[in-house]
């Protein structure tokens, strides 16, 4: 067996249209990679929102610009990745394991395999996405079809056997899938990749190529397709289920002198503000990309207060006071203002201080909460980013010794002494001291 081609083969191929939104979260997710050798190429089929300044801000990502239309996209793209051996297609809205470079390299080393693509995960509260993602998987591998949020992957010499994506307006992904079938039966990674629960059109796709599985499983994705049809239509309209967790956000105004203090003797009272501001943005962005529930952005001073003029925040984002008291009591209102009464929610509660928390880790940390009693996404300082419950808990958060290095652990030594079960997410970095700006987005200039 021939040995896996290295990491520097692999061109990950971006198609993009107005994701300005989630574009740097993207990007930076692929950093790893990009890390061991990995070339990203963005391909814009003309946005109209800032996707390409975005984009470019990122040094060492080819930005093209495309006709538009995703098969179109991801040709031009795969046409500026000139001397890649290995082309990955990824959507913006998914994320890839870890090890993405080594699994393909393995999985295509030998020639047994020229294509393939991984299971997916798709984000979202809701069971049927569960059950969706299980269809898609199980179909592929039975069929030798594959989607494009399953992340496909190719060797140069198939893709150009194939004479690339067929420049159609849809089912591009179906028909290379059957186009690289005549050179060889995908390798079907059952690592998984974590997709947004936007793209209900994957359901509608088993549907139509149900004929390519066993009846029983196009019966149940017809069934599927259905119900996704009305819930894409609800989260468009900013609508969402009655059970959907709420997000809530925590926040203090960005004010010279008051927002981010311990970072002023290295950035200035001027220079702790602007980067406290676009750390707002940019974690109402990623709560809002993630798609799981209503967002909310508990404010202290109260939003009617002077110190929030001037500050624009999207307009589907309700505003709360978060009112007196310590952190504890502040965030225990919150929780038990969301999760009480008839028409109570799971809550999410996350702050701004973590670039690394993106609309993946929290659609992540939504769906383990309708597994579990609590989640929690921890900060390498010993506090959490993240915290989710499905059920109003005071207790966890009295007498907290907050800012300190027991944070997270007392946190989670509550939660087990009131028998709730725990989803513990990945550890994460915040910016609070000086030294923390090493664990900035590159492309912030701070």
């Amino acid at each position: 067996m021939m040995p896996p081609e290295p990491a520097s083969s692999l061109a990950i191929v971006m198609p993009v249209l107005n994701e300005a939104a989630g574009i740097e979260a993207a990007l930076r997710a692929l950093a790893p990679l990009r890390a061991r050798g990995a070339r990203v190429v963005v391909a814009d089929g003309g946005s109209a929102d800032d996707t390409l300044v975005r984009a470019r801000r990122f040094g060492g990502v080819e930005v093209i610009e495309a006709a538009r239309g995703r098969a179109a996209q991801m040709n031009a793209g795969a046409l500026a990745a000139s001397g890649a051996r290995v082309l990955l297609f990824l959507h913006a809205d998914t994320t890839l394991p870890p090890d993405a470079d080594r699994l393909i390299a393995q999985a295509l080393a030998g020639g047994r395999h020229v294509w393939g693509r991984f299971d997916v995960r798709i984000a979202g509260r809701p069971r049927m996405l569960r059950v969706v993602a299980a269809c898609m998987n199980v179909r592929s591998r039975w069929s030798g079809i594959a989607t494009g949020d399953q992340a496909l992957f190719m060797t140069r010499a198939a893709f150009d056997a194939v004479g690339g994506f067929p420049e159609q307006p849809l089912m591009e992904d179906i028909e290379m899938s059957k186009r690289l079938r005549t050179l060889s039966r995908p390798a079907c990674l059952r690592e998984r990749v974590i997709t947004s629960g936007r793209r209900w059109e994957s359901a509608r796709r088993l549907v139509h190529h149900r004929a390519d599985v066993a009846p029983a499983l196009g019966l149940l994705a017809r069934g599927l397709a259905a119900g996704a049809g009305a819930a894409l239509r609800m989260r468009k309209q900013g609508v969402h289920p009655p059970n959907a967790p709420r997000v809530v956000v925590f926040a203090k105004a960005p004010l010279p002198g008051r927002a981010k203090t311990r970072l002023i003797p290295a950035l200035g009272a001027e220079g702790a503000a602007r980067l406290a501001r676009r750390m707002l943005d940019h974690a109402l962005a990623q709560a809002m990309a993630a798609r799981v529930g209503a967002v909310e952005l508990c404010m202290s001073p109260g939003p009617e207060d002077a110190a929030w003029h001037g500050v624009e925040l999207p307009d589907r984002v309700q505003c709360t006071d978060q009112g007196d008291g310590d952190l504890g009591a502040r965030m225990a209102r919150a929780v038990h203002r969301v999760t009480t009464g008839p028409h109570g929610h799971p809550v999410l509660l996350m702050g701004t201080d973590c670039p690394a928390l993106t609309a993946g880790i929290i659609g992540e940390a939504a769906a383990q909460l309708a597994r579990h009693d609590a989640v929690l996404v921890p900060v390498a300082d010993g506090g959490y980013v993240l915290l989710g419950l499905r059920a109003d808990c005071p207790d966890i958060f009295r007498d907290m010794a907050w800012s300190t290095a027991v944070v997270a652990a007392e946190t989670r030594r509550r939660l087990a002494a009131l028998g709730l079960n725990l989803w513990l997410g990945p550890t994460l970095n915040d910016i609070d001291e000086p030294a923390d700006r090493v664990h900035l987005p590159s492309e912030w200039e701070f």
